[in-house]
C-alpha cells in the first residue's frame, strides 16, 4: 500500500500562532501524523520544515540543521521571557553603535549559553516555562553552541537589526540578553524570522493549500542524503521492511540513503551505516 502523505513541507509561520498550531491545517490535509523540525516561538515567524507521514521518522537529521535568523534586538529593557510578551524585569542605557559593533566580535564561533528560563526544555520532568509561570525558581545549565555569523542590517533608536546563522539548539533570545549585558545594559528580542534552515530558505515556504510536493528535491539537496534506484526484485522486501541487498547508487550521502524504484517513485529511506530502513513510505505486499 503506497502512503500518499509521506511528505516534506515547508511552511511560512505566521507570528502570533505557536508552532504546533501552525501544523492543524497541514493534519487536515495530509492525515494526523505530522510534525516539526524546530519550534519557533508564538511571537516569532518565518520557515518551519514540516513533515508528513513516514517523512517524521526523519525528524532528528532536519532537526540538527544549522539555522539563520533576521532578528531584531531592542536595548534598554529586559523582559522575563526575552521577548516582547514578557514583562519587563531590567532596564539600562541605550549603548551606542560603537559599543554594540565591537560586543559583537564576541558573539562568534562555539561558546557556552543559558538558555531562557521561559522555554520548553525540561527540568526534573517538567518543562522550565511552566514552572517559571508558577513562580518556581528555574536554573539551566549553560549548554555548547555555536555562531557561524552575526552581521548587522543596521542599528536605530536602540533597535539593532541583524542576520544571525546558529547552530541546533542555540536561543536567539540568549544571544540578545547576552548582547545587552555585554554593553553593560539589558536588552530582548521585539521581533524574529527565521530565514533558512540547513540548504532550504524562507522564499521557497508556502501555504498549505498551495503546496507542491516537492519532496524528493528536497532529499537530493541534502549532503547526508544518498540517493538509490532499486530493481524490481527488491521492491517486494523492501515494502516489507528488508534493507536492500543490491542497489545502484546515483548520489553518495554521509548517513542516510533514499530508495527510488525505478519509475522514480521514492519507496524508502534508511540508514546507510547500520543499513536498516527508517521510513517506510511503501508498506505491505504492494510494489
Amino acid at each position: 500500500m503506497m502512503s500518499t502523505t509521506s511528505r516534506i513541507i515547508l511552511l511560512n509561520k505566521e507570528s502570533g500562532v505557536t508552532s504546533f498550531t501552525a501544523l492543524n491545517k497541514v493534519k487536515k490535509t495530509f492525515g494526523r501524523k505530522v510534525g516539526h523540525a524546530g519550534t519557533l516561538d508564538k511571537f516569532a515567524q518565518g520557515l518551519l520544515i514540516v513533515l508528513t507521514g513516514a517523512m517524521t521518522k526523519l525528524n532528528p537529521l532536519f532537526s540538527s540543521m544549522d539555522k539563520s535568523y533576521r532578528a531584531h534586538i531592542l536595548f534598554g529593557s529586559e523582559t522575563d521571557t526575552l521577548d516582547p510578551e514578557g514583562r519587563v524585569i531590567a532596564t539600562g542605557e541605550i549603548p551606542s553603535f560603537e559599543a554594540v559593533r565591537e560586543a559583537i566580535q564576541s558573539f562568534d564561533g562555539e561558546m557556552l549559553q543559558t538558555p531562557p528560563i521561559y522555554s520548553a526544555l525540561h527540568v526534573g520532568g517538567k518543562r522550565a516555562s511552566a514552572l517559571a509561570r508558577k513562580g518556581r525558581l528555574v536554573e539551566l545549565d549553560s549548554r555548547p553552541i555555536r555562531i557561524d555569523s552575526f552581521e548587522v542590517v543596521s542599528y536605530e533608536d536602540g533597535v539593532l537589526c541583524a542576520d544571525i546563522r546558529v547552530s541546533k539548539g542555540t536561543y536567539i533570545r540568549s544571544i540578545a540578553r547576552d548582547l545587552g549585558l555585554a554593553v553593560s545594559s539589558r536588552a530582548h528580542l521585539v521581533a524574529l524570522v527565521r530565514t533558512s534552515i540547513g540548504p532550504f530558505v524562507l522564499s521557497e515556504a508556502t501555504e498549505v493549500d498551495e503546496h507542491v510536493d516537492l519532496t524528493n528535491d528536497y532529499l537530493s539537496r541534502l549532503e547526508q542524503m544518498a540517493l538509490a534506484t532499486v530493481s524490481d526484485d527488491q521492491l517486494f522486501p523492501l515494502a516489507n521492511g528488508r534493507y536492500p541487498d543490491h542497489y545502484d547508487l546515483n548520489k553518495d550521502g554521509s548517513d542516510y540513503i533514499a530508495f527510488y524504484s525505478g519509475d522514480g517513485v521514492l519507496r524508502a529511506v534508511g540508514n546507510k551505516t547500520e543499513q536498516r530502513l527508517i521510513a517506510q513510505v511503501y508498506r505491505g505486499g504492494a510494489v
